[in-house]
């Protein structure tokens, strides 16, 4: 079990963990000097229940809530200490606030310094932090007087943390690890140990991990877990890290930086919450307010937008987003607090529903609903309804990042479907798949009806009238599993229904009988429109007319006005382009036009041509086949 401490400057903190544990707390000079806590205390000892406890001492002053928060975020239980003389104050509402936005829910009171007041005066102080905890989730929280200097109070508080570790749930270790760093230091003889409390997973000695956001690889030298030499350490304990990595320094490391698993490394900057502002605020906050915000141990400014109004009451709830002015790290669940632009107060807080917001749209109702969605503490229980509203499906490697929940122990809905696409598996509502695909073969039947001498669209052209909405990925997908079916069929790169067909009348026919031997014998030159005109003795419009609908039939590929290729000798010189690429690794002019015998002008033509239907793509004055286009994966 973790326990921090939380309370007003001078309540006694310190002093009573040094009596709960026997280790001296301010070690740091300037904290002898001043008599106060600055930043955060680390204390471990064996209550009694035969394992160690971790404390942390947070300090009290307000102008040290920021280094407060980055010790509470991690604890499993709060000891708030509250001094008899003094009785409620400021910074002990400001933290236990905090602590309820950091969704702690167990919490002992100490009730301190007994020796300096009168029973009467200790009543009314309990009286006081009763009533304090009374609106909250902490109501009822046991409060034990406690005297540090005599003794007297302390073996009861002692068993009461005993009993409490005994029902504290033990945090699932079942995600990849992911620790929040609060310290990093140097250690003469081992090098860069940093410290924090393990959020999820394990860890150990040996592995290797990625410190976030820098991205740095690592490697785990050695740990302590609890302050104890350890070969592996898991979520909820306090741990060490001594690691090695090449030109690692500590200068490197901050307080606020994480350690990943490197599935998990995704730094972001735009979160979207589900944000609370503290009912005790006496205005408004409006759309747009520059706040800081405490994510784990890191502590970064940010704009707030709101997303379903243009303010948030006091006391009320709003879906926000997040825009971060420093990369950060998250997961769904993660608590944030929110403090003001000048962080002399803490404005609210909330937990994370998204770490990986998008840019754009984001107050739009389907965005909306996505968020109701996400708005649940399991994956299981989000899923459902994250799968209805998923015009695109959804990424599962995505989503075990944002979860950060590995695939191996998900329990999908059983009306999901996971469907292989060119860039990796999505996942649809089963219902919503098959709508896709009927709604494909309807707009396909349309085209048909709109366009009954064309013999069908080809692959792009077929998606942009379709299903536009939908990513190229996933409409190949869907698009193959109608090829697979017989719902669709090919004629050459255009898509027709089975029964579609663009017929040639007894003339036309006859006319492709005669010009058919002139295309071939033009191999990668053939005649153009005029020229096959005058051979054959026939109207060049009608020429034209017939060309056009041969390359509706799939037989011809128009490359320019009046200009048509047969199929076969465009796969000719599609062959020698993948020749060039494979030989020197991109595909120039130059190359191309003394590989096919022909000017400059037509060669460009040709390569232009492949750049509109898909095959390659243009960079410069260079090109590339793209892989994923249809003629690439038929050659």
């Amino acid at each position: 079990m973790i326990v921090g401490t939380a309370g007003h400057i001078d309540h006694g903190k310190t002093a009573l963990l040094e009596a709960l544990t026997g280790q001296q707390g301010d070690r740091r000079r300037e904290e002898r000097e001043r008599g106060i806590t600055i930043d955060l205390g680390y204390a471990y000892a064996d209550l009694g229940e035969g394992t160690l406890t971790g404390f942390i001492d947070v300090p009290g002053h307000e102008r040290f809530v920021h280094n407060m928060l980055a010790g509470a975020s991690g604890i499993d239980c709060m000891l708030l200490v509250v001094a008899a003389d003094d009785g409620v104050m400021p910074q002990t509402r400001e933290h236990l606030a905090i602590v309820e936005l950091l969704g702690i829910r167990r919490a002992i009171v100490a009730l301190t310094k007994i020796d300096r007041a009168e029973p009467q005066r200790i009543a009314e102080v309990r009286q006081q932090i009763e009533d304090l905890l009374a609106p909250g989730p902490l109501a009822g929280a046991p409060i034990f007087p406690v005297s540090s200097i005599s003794g007297q109070g302390v073996d009861a508080l002692r068993s009461a943390l005993i009993d409490e570790a005994a029902r504290v749930h033990a945090r699932s270790d079942s995600g990849h690890f992911r620790l929040a760093i609060d310290r990093a230091f140097s250690v003469t003889g081992a090098g860069v140990v940093v410290t924090g409390t393990a959020f999820a997973g394990h860890v150990r000695v040996g592995d290797e991990l990625l410190l976030s956001p820098s991205g740095k690889n690592v490697r785990v030298r050695g740990l302590h877990a609890q302050n104890r030499a350890a070969g592996e350490a898991h979520a909820g304990q306090r741990v060490a890290l001594n690691l090695a990595g090449e030109r690692l320094a500590v200068e490197q490391i901050h307080r606020g930086d994480w350690l990943l698993q490197p599935l998990l490394h995704a730094p972001t900057q735009r979160i979207d919450v589900e944000l609370q502002l503290l009912p005790g605020e006496a205005h408004e906050l409006r759309h747009w307010t520059p706040v800081h915000v405490h994510l784990g141990a890191q502590d970064v400014t940010a704009r707030v937008a709101l997303l379903e109004g243009e303010s948030l009451a006091p006391g009320g709830r709003m879906f926000a987003q997040l825009l971060l002015n420093a990369p950060a790290h998250a997961v769904h669940g993660d608590r944030v607090v929110l403090r003001d632009q000048s962080a002399q107060r803490t404005l609210g807080g909330g937990h994370v529903l998204d770490p990986f917001a998008p840019p754009r749209n984001r107050r739009r109702e389907a965005r909306l609903a996505q968020l109701r969605a996400l708005n649940q503490p399991t994956l299981e229980r989000a899923l459902p309804d994250l799968l209805a509203s998923a015009i695109n499906g959804l990424d599962p490697q995505a989503l075990e990042r944002q979860f950060n929940r590995p695939r191996g122990n998900w329990q999908l809905p059983a009306d999901a479907l996971e469907i292989a696409t060119r860039q990796g598996a999505r996942l649809f509502d089963h219902e919503h798949w098959n709508a896709l695909g009927e709604t494909l073969l309807a707009a396909l039947q349309r085209f048909h009806d709109e366009q009954p001498d064309e013999l069908g669209p080809d692959r792009d052209r077929l998606r942009r009238y379709a299903l536009p909405q939908l990513e190229r990925p996933v409409f190949i997908a869907l698009l193959e599993q109608a090829l697979a079916a017989g719902a669709i069929e090919t004629s050459g790169p255009w898509l027709h229904r089975p029964d579609h067909r663009v017929r040639l009348s007894d003339t036309e026919e006859t006319l492709k009988e005669r010009l058919w031997p002139l295309l071939e014998a033009g191999r990668f030159d053939p005649p153009w429109v005029r020229d096959l005109a005058r051979e054959l003795g026939v109207e060049e419009a009608q020429m034209r007319q017939l060309l056009r609908k041969l390359a509706r039939l799939g037989l011809l590929q128009q490359v320019v006005k009046d200009l048509f290729y047969p199929e076969f000798t465009i796969r000719q010189l599609a062959g020698h382009v993948l020749q060039l690429e494979a030989q020197s690794g991109v595909i120039r002019a130059a190359a191309f036009r003394d590989r096919i015998q022909l000017g400059r002008k037509r060669s460009i033509q040709l390569l232009e041509h492949f750049d509109r239907i898909g095959f390659t793509r243009r960079f410069g004055n260079e090109r590339k086949v793209r892989r994923d286009s249809a003629l690439a994966t038929e050659l």
